[in-house]
Formats: C-alpha cells, sequence, structure tokens
C-alpha cells in the first residue's frame, strides 16, 4: 500500500483567508478606499512623504517628529443632527496614522508640508552622510 505525501504549506490557510475576505466576502472593495502612503527620494539629497488622504481637511492633520520618526495623523469627526429622522444624533469618524523612520541624514528644521486635492506632501531635505570605508585586508604572506 502507498501512501502520497503532500508538502505541508503553512500559509495556504491564510492566502485562503485573504480571498475570502477581500476578493470575494466582506472586504471587497475596501482596498480602493484605504489612504495609501508613498516615501521616496528626489535625487538623493530630500525625502519626500505623500500621503493620500481623501475626505480629510487640512486642519484634521497633525505632523511631528518623534524619536527619529515622521509622525503623520488625521482624525475627522462628522455629527449629523436631524429632526426628522427617530435618532437623536448620527455620528461617524475616520483616522489615519502612520510611523515613518527618517533616515540618518534627515534635516527636520528644514521640512516643509503641504496640503492639495487631498494629498499631504511632507519634503524633509537630506545632508550628505559620510560613505563607509573600507579597509583592506592584508593577508598574512604580504606582511612577512
Amino acid at each position: 500500500m502507498t501512501q502520497s505525501m503532500s508538502r505541508f504549506d503553512p500559509f495556504a490557510g491564510l492566502d485562503s483567508l485573504r480571498r475570502e475576505l477581500f476578493d470575494d466576502g466582506l472586504l471587497r472593495g475596501t482596498r480602493e478606499k484605504l489612504p495609501t502612503t508613498d516615501v521616496y527620494t528626489n535625487n538623493d539629497n530630500e525625502l519626500v512623504v505623500e500621503a493620500h488622504l481623501p475626505h480629510f481637511k487640512e486642519d484634521d492633520i497633525t505632523i511631528s517628529v518623534d524619536r527619529g520618526s515622521l509622525v503623520i495623523q488625521a482624525e475627522r469627526h462628522e455629527r449629523e443632527d436631524d429632526k426628522n429622522k427617530k435618532y437623536v444624533m448620527r455620528e461617524s469618524s475616520s483616522s489615519f496614522y502612520r510611523n515613518i523612520r527618517l533616515p540618518e541624514g534627515a534635516e527636520m528644521r528644514d521640512a516643509e508640508a503641504s496640503f492639495h486635492e487631498g494629498v499631504l506632501a511632507v519634503k524633509v531635505p537630506l545632508r550628505e552622510t559620510t560613505v563607509p570605508t573600507k579597509i583592506p585586508i592584508a593577508s598574512r604572506h604580504e606582511s612577512e
């Protein structure tokens, strides 16, 4: 009697759960609605962080630096009172949080932020950092 052996894939269950939640079921379509963040450099002398924050206003957003990280937070609350409906009050809120580790040469004193058409752009100048120097290893035979 021969038994067939199949290789165990510990992530197969996670992949099927992801497909079930996002592609087929409960959370389908939410991926497009989640805010995205782009982090890149311009010519190695400027770090740019772009947070796409639709439906937020400039007053909803705070930017800070904490222990070498750029912290972006946004929170908005909506409240609607409608006397013609049976409920007394209707409230909703949305929030956003990103913590981006800053590189060694980040000059936060000269950082600039702008908010235009739902996109927050934070530009941080980068000073030139020292390049590591390689030290060659001499072989034992060369030193004799």
